[in-house]
C-alpha cells in the first residue's frame, strides 16, 4: 500500500507541474487550478476520471498499457517513466522489446504541430498517437484511442486497409505492392533489433496466415519503409496526400506526416478539415 501511495503522490506531482498549454489545450483566463485537472489527464490518458482519482489516492494498481498512456500524457522522461513503472510494481520496459515511448520533446513537437496531419507508430507499426487533423482525416474518433490498431495487420489481414483506421478508406497511389513490400522489409528489420520481443513474434505468426505476407516475407528483404502517396476516400471527397516517414534519433518510431501540394484541391480540403474539425480534450496527441 505504501508503494501505491508513493505512486499516487508522483502522479499528482507530475500532473500539477504541467500547464494546459504544454499539452496543447486552450483554457479560459479565469482558470485557477494549477497544472492539469484530473479530468484533463484522464482524457489524455484515455482512462476515467474516477480511475485517475483512485490512482492518486493509492487505491488502484494500473496495468502496463495504462502506465504507457500516463507516460505520454504527462510528458515523462525515460527515467521518470521507469520510476513510474517501479512504483506501480511493474518492471520498466527493456531495450530488447518494442517500446511505445515517445520522448517528451517529440510530444511537445506534436502538440505544436497539431495543425498538421501526423501519426506516430512503434517499430512494429502499431499506432501510438496522432494529431487532431490526422484523426479528422482518417475518421478516427478520440474514443478509439485505446484500440491501438496495427498498420501491417490491417494491410495484410483486412486488405489494403479498406476501412482505414476509422471511417475513411485509404490506399496507396502508384505502386501499392512496393509499399507492402517495404512494410514487410521494415518489419523484418525490426526482428533483428528485437529478437526476443514475444509480441513481435506473435504478430509475425499471425501475419503468416496471409499468403501474400508469407510470400513477401520469404524473399528476405530488409529495408526501411519509404515515403509514398496515399488516397484517402473522405466524406468530403478523395484526398491525395504525400505520406513522408520521419525517424526520431534515440527512439525507434515511425512518424508519418501527411501533406498536400500547395494550392491544390487536396490542400483546400485538408485546410477545410483543419478549420472545421471537432475539438475536445481527448483530441490531442498524447494517445
Amino acid at each position: 500500500m505504501h508503494q501505491l501511495n508513493a505512486f499516487g503522490t508522483a502522479l499528482r506531482t507530475w500532473r500539477e507541474r504541467l500547464s494546459p498549454a504544454d499539452v496543447g489545450m486552450v483554457t479560459g483566463r479565469d482558470r485557477r487550478t494549477p497544472g492539469l485537472r484530473r479530468e484533463e489527464l484522464a482524457a489524455l490518458a484515455d482512462v476515467s476520471v474516477d480511475y485517475v482519482t483512485r490512482m492518486e489516492q493509492g487505491r488502484a494498481r494500473p496495468s502496463r498499457s495504462v502506465l504507457g498512456s500516463l507516460t505520454r500524457a504527462l510528458l515523462l522522461s525515460k527515467d521518470e517513466r521507469d520510476h513510474l513503472f517501479r512504483l506501480a510494481d511493474q518492471e520498466p520496459p527493456t531495450e530488447d522489446t518494442i517500446s511505445d515511448y515517445i520522448p517528451a520533446g517529440v510530444q511537445r513537437l506534436l502538440v505544436r504541430l497539431g495543425d498538421i496531419a501526423i501519426a506516430v507508430f512503434s517499430a512494429d507499426w502499431t499506432l501510438i498517437s496522432w494529431s487532431p487533423l490526422w484523426g479528422a482525416l482518417m475518421g478516427v474518433s478520440p474514443s478509439r484511442a485505446g484500440e491501438r490498431p496495427n498498420l501491417i495487420r490491417m494491410t495484410f489481414l483486412r486488405g489494403d486497409a479498406p476501412s482505414g483506421f476509422g471511417a475513411s478508406p485509404i490506399r496507396t497511389v502508384g505502386n501499392p505492392q512496393q509499399d507492402k513490400a517495404d512494410l514487410v522489409a521494415d518489419l523484418r528489420a525490426a526482428t533483428g533489433r528485437y529478437p526476443r520481443d514475444r509480441k513481435l513474434a506473435a504478430l509475425i505468426d499471425e501475419l503468416m496466415t496471409s499468403d501474400e505476407f508469407a510470400d513477401i516475407w520469404s524473399r528476405g528483404a530488409v529495408a526501411r519503409h519509404e515515403s509514398v502517396r496515399k488516397l484517402v476516400s473522405h466524406e468530403l471527397g478523395d484526398i491525395v496526400l504525400d505520406c513522408d516517414t520521419m525517424t526520431v534519433p534515440g527512439a525507434d518510431l515511425h512518424v508519418l506526416v501527411y501533406t498536400a501540394v500547395e494550392g491544390s484541391r487536396d490542400a483546400e480540403l485538408l485546410e477545410f478539415l483543419r478549420v472545421t474539425r471537432p475539438t475536445s480534450v481527448a483530441d490531442h496527441t498524447q494517445g
